[in-house]
């Protein structure tokens, strides 16, 4: 668990497939556009199947996803993520998404100082980039918000249901959260 007060980190649970499917449902007009495995028809089992997912690669290092839930531990408003780790140079990728009901709150932006400080702390990487499609105003202001350096805007850089898009890149350094 992370503390990203007043909210709290914590891997999924098997509990939570009910209230991120709905979740996932409620907030299509906004995740929609930017989330490609986010559909208006996503259901419980496919939470379930993400949720083993996110517990095998926790266990291999390979990423670690976290829900995004008020202090109570209970009531979910979102997911992040450290994601697409480069060994060799020592960074990786970043990634949130809050439930349309919760937007505006300051989730967003908590959970990417605690992802941050768990990712130079614990996981002793030395970067952390979030990248968000051009168009998609909201993530950039979370990682302004959150002080992440804006790098420029990379072409072709996501693929979005198949077509690359450009987005821009943001990093957060270990002095940008000391």
């Amino acid at each position: 668990m992370l503390d990203a007060s007043p909210y709290l980190l914590r891997p999924f649970r098997p509990a939570d497939a009910p209230s991120f499917a709905f979740s996932v449902r409620e907030s299509m007009a906004t995740l929609g556009p930017w989330m490609p495995w986010a559909d208006a028809g996503y259901t419980e089992a496919m939470a379930l199947e993400w949720f083993a997912f996110c517990d095998v690669e926790r266990a291999q290092g390979l990423s670690h996803e976290f829900g995004i839930f008020l202090a109570d531990g209970a009531s979910l408003v979102g997911g992040a993520g450290l994601n697409q780790f480069n060994v060799f140079h020592g960074f990786c990728n970043l990634g949130y998404w809050i439930r349309g009901a919760a937007q505006r709150r300051g989730a967003a932006t908590a959970a990417v100082k605690a992802l941050a400080r768990y990712a130079f702390t614990t996981l002793r990487q030395s970067r952390v980039e979030i990248v968000a499609a051009e168009g998609n105003l909201p993530s950039q202001a979370v990682a302004r918000r959150a002080g992440a350096a804006h790098e420029g805007l990379a072409r072709n850089r996501l693929l979005l249901r198949g077509v690359p898009v450009a987005a821009h890149v943001f990093s957060l350094v270990p002095e940008d959260v000391a």
